[in-house]
């Protein structure tokens, strides 16, 4: 296993540590390439290496195959990771985002409420929060993942199948609720707003290099964080970037923004106590994909380590 760390962290020839981080496209991924394009990163000792992916879940497929040992992903997608490869289940570290808006279920207009989705097609893309998000407005009519015709599909694939039909309601998020949206009648008839604290993404790290590669990862993590200050500090410079990479103007991508919350290392800290939110969270996330048959109900489960937020934390030497 330790002949994998080349692919985590290797010196360029400055001395500063290359560190490589896949990026699929949500807003709340954009701050580490926020990092590498501001040079945040070298101020740190750190050189980002940015590698773009599709979707998330061919981020998740590079992490079994043993091509990436850091990833931003989705709880849900940390839990699948650990049922597929239990030896690497990935270890949490960050909390990237909370969504309050961002995920979605988008819904026909000619449909009046959640609860007249009884029986009907709804489209999922299994291994995302979807399913999650979905289960929970279904919950508050009194209906379950079984009272609706799931479809699963992938996220690119919903805005044409709410067009044409194929289904009356989908689980989805930014960008591709906003093409939905663009391309369909429908509505959010429930959003993430409404289960606060249920739904993170998360930086995540194999575990075998999470000692050996400490340092590096704590620059990370303060670069992260940094990222977050030249936001603040320079808005609309930032933005342009951001949106720029996403593909969206820089309008949609501030409005996307409004749908995420952004905790600060110090703020995290309450997050990463035993028993705490996130690991709450991991063991109803792993009820939800037991009862759609996607692992057992007794699957192992990531750990959640928030000793890399106490260091970074710390004063710089």
């Amino acid at each position: 296993m330790l002949s994998l760390l080349p692919l985590l962290v290797a010196c360029n020839p400055f001395g500063a540590r290359r560190l490589t981080v896949p990026v699929s496209r949500w807003p709340g991924y954009e701050f580490l390439p926020l990092a590498r394009e501001r040079q945040i990163d070298r101020r740190h000792g750190l050189e980002l290496v940015l590698r773009p992916f599709a979707n998330p879940q061919d981020i998740v497929h590079a992490y079994l195959r043993g091509e990436l040992q850091i990833a931003q992903l989705t709880t849900v997608e940390a839990v699948d990771l650990c049922n597929r490869v239990p030896k690497r289940c990935p270890v949490v570290v960050l909390v990237l985002d909370e969504s309050r808006g961002g995920d979605q279920v988008l819904v026909k207009r000619s449909l009046p409420s959640i609860a007249s989705l009884r029986g009907q097609p709804v489209a999922i893309t299994p291994s995302t929060l979807g399913p999650f998000v979905l289960s929970r407005a279904l919950r508050q009519q009194g209906l379950g993942l079984r009272d609706v015709q799931l479809r699963p599909m992938p996220l690119e694939a919903m805005p044409q199948a709410l067009a044409s039909g194929e289904v009356v309601a989908a689980a989805l998020f930014p960008p591709f609720s906003d093409e939905a949206s663009q391309r369909a009648p429908v509505r959010p008839l429930f959003t993430s707003r409404e289960i606060p604290g249920q739904i993170f993404d998360v930086l995540v790290v194999d575990p075998v290099v999470l000692q050996p590669e400490r340092t590096a990862l704590v620059a990370l993590l303060r670069s992260w964080q940094d990222a977050h200050t030249e936001l603040e500090e320079h808005p609309e410079k930032a933005i342009a970037l951001m949106a720029s990479r996403e593909g969206v103007s820089a309008g949609a991508f501030s409005a996307s923004l409004q749908g995420l919350v952004f905790q600060s290392l110090n703020q995290q800290q309450a997050l990463f106590q035993p028993g705490g939110t996130l690991e709450r969270n991991l063991v109803d996330l792993r009820e939800v994909q037991a009862m759609l048959g996607l692992m057992p109900a007794d699957g192992p489960l990531p750990r959640v380590d928030g000793s890399l937020i106490k260091a970074a934390l710390q004063p710089s030497r």
